[in-house]
């Protein structure tokens, strides 16, 4: 009888063993997903020119990150295909993303927010194009899932237009996220100088500062990246890739 309760302690420890491992496993691959955030808006005000998400903006993080092992999954407000901008297939990182069957599946169907769970990310990453400044800034079901992320000691970041979700984004304890933190977008130099200041619903600049960001910022069309508390930021499409290699740093400080 000794033997016998030996032998099933034994056991027991065995299989306790196992499904530790199974679980610490199924945690890591857990660990290894990305959000990306893109909007589902099409048109520049009524200028009847078309907009969408940033093709470079989505690409070149995408590139950076899903070479380092990281799964991207895509959201929009309104789920399904996302509207495109920014399309240049000449840029090989553009051309490689695109013709990726398994990543254009997925940005031609993107998940609805309803759809995402929070805790499977460990980092989200808003992507500009003019088409965010529209449907990001008062998408609160996002803004939530971000604020879930992040407060799971996940990073958040945004490139060019794309911080434009973070502006109402609110932490647990009622702050704006990026209140008293550094962080950058596309400027209202930029925006004059692609004659839309008068087009967007506001100017980016001047709202991530009316939140209480501490706003940084290079001369137009150069890359400028900067982290803060993990908050990752950058100015540009010329700033995506910068923005990809700065959270994939960030993450690896995890």
């Amino acid at each position: 009888m000794k033997k016998i309760l030996i032998l099933l302690t034994g056991l027991s420890l065995l299989l306790n063993g196992f499904n530790a491992s199974a679980q610490t496993k199924k945690a890591g691959t857990m660990k290894k997903k990305i959000l990306f955030v893109v909007t589902s808006h099409d048109q520049k005000g009524n200028t009847g020119q078309a907009t969408g998400y940033y093709l470079s903006e989505v690409s070149h993080p995408w590139e950076v990150l899903h070479n380092a092992g990281y799964e991207i999954d895509f959201v929009s407000p309104k789920g399904g295909k996302a509207p495109v901008d920014g399309f240049d297939l000449k840029d090989p990182i553009n051309k490689k993303f695109w013709e990726d069957k398994v990543y254009h599946a997925k940005v031609e169907n993107t998940m609805k927010p309803s759809e995402v769970n929070p805790k499977e990310y460990v980092a989200i990453h808003y992507a500009g194009g003019h088409g965010a400044m529209w449907d990001l800034p008062d998408n609160k079901e996002i803004a939530a899932i971000a604020t879930k992320i992040y407060e799971n000691n996940g990073i958040v970041s945004a490139v060019c237009h794309g911080p434009a979700g973070l502006v109402n984004i609110k932490l647990s304890n009622g702050k704006y996220l990026i209140d008293g933190k550094k962080v950058n977008g596309f400027t209202n130099e930029e925006e004059i100088a692609v004659g839309l200041e008068k087009v967007v619903p506001f100017m980016l600049e001047d709202q991530l500062k009316a939140r209480g960001a501490k706003f940084e910022k290079t001369a137009n069309w150069q890359s400028h990246v900067v982290a803060d508390q993990r908050l990752v930021t950058g100015q540009n499409p010329a700033s995506a890739e910068a923005v990809g290699k700065t959270v994939l740093s960030e993450l690896k400080k995890l």
